[in-house]
């Protein structure tokens, strides 16, 4: 029996899952970039001890680090840089184990949607960038 294999597929659908898994982050991101003051603000919030670094790390793992991967740009150390990030940020902004009632519902999610982005960032640093990448050039 012979099975479908996406090989003739593959450097497209490579393509498109660097997009999609970046916009996410492309597009928040950039919301940080063009409302620092309020990013810092944030950060504050969360009683970050350097809001400022903090924010500056976000913006620029979030918009400029999506930009390099969705042009396959050191999509590999990038992508398990961007995966110890959003790990420490579920853990930072989602603790829904000290939460209750919906506000620990809505975290929750939030905690395991960052999780599940996880493994994409880890297959992709494993799968590479593909054929239509600035890694391929």
């Amino acid at each position: 029996m012979q099975y479908f294999t996406f090989t003739k597929q593959q450097p497209t659908v490579l393509l498109l899952a660097r997009f999609l898994l970046m916009l996410l982050f492309v597009m928040f991101g950039y919301q940080k970039l063009i409302h620092f003051g309020g990013t810092v603000a944030y950060m504050s919030g969360l009683g970050a001890p350097l809001p400022t670094v903090a924010a500056l790390i976000a913006v620029g793992l979030e918009f400029f680090a999506g930009l390099a991967i969705m042009l396959g740009y050191f999509t590999r150390p990038i992508a398990l840089v961007l995966a110890i990030y959003t790990l420490a940020t579920a853990i930072i902004g989602h603790p829904f184990w000290s939460m209750s009632g919906t506000e620990q519902m809505a975290a929750e999610i939030n905690f395991y949607k960052n999780i599940s982005i996880i493994g994409g960032l880890l297959l992709l640093s494993v799968a590479g960038a593909g054929r239509y990448s600035l890694d391929k050039r």
